[in-house]
Order: structure tokens, then C-alpha cells, then sequence
């Protein structure tokens, strides 16, 4: 798997320039989420996943957790 090259602040961040920041990279084959503060760890995942999660939390689906990592046919 390659490695972001160039990560972007959220806007939801504030304008500082500090390390209380959740940043957003992309690479052909998946998308990293990390905290400034913490730039050696990352959530990778792909952009479905990501976008199911989203909705949970934007509707207030009840279970985002289970709803987000339960594979159809697997354990979570």
C-alpha cells in the first residue's frame, strides 16, 4: 500500500496552526485519517466504508459500529 504524500487539515480544525488536527489523505487504493498531534499512526480504509460510516453518524443510525465493520458473511 502506497503512502500519502500530501495530507490536508479538516476545516473543522480551526485555523491554527497547531497539532489538534484530524487530517485526510488519499492514494490511489485507499483513503488515511490521522491526528497531527500522532503523524506515524492512520485509519486506512476505502472510500465505501468511509461513506457508510458518515451516513451512520450524520443520521444517528443506532450501532454505527457494528453497522460500519460487520463484513456480510464474516465476523467483525
Amino acid at each position: 500500500m502506497s503512502t500519502p504524500g500530501k495530507w490536508q487539515k479538516s476545516s473543522f480544525s480551526g485555523g491554527g496552526d497547531g497539532n489538534d488536527c484530524v487530517e485526510l489523505a488519499s492514494t490511489p487504493a485507499a483513503l488515511h485519517l490521522r491526528e497531527s498531534d500522532i503523524p506515524g499512526t492512520a485509519l486506512v480504509t476505502t472510500p465505501a466504508p468511509l461513506a457508510r460510516f458518515l451516513h451512520a453518524i450524520r443520521t444517528g443510525t443506532p450501532g454505527i459500529v457494528a453497522s460500519v465493520t460487520a463484513h456480510p458473511g464474516g465476523a467483525c
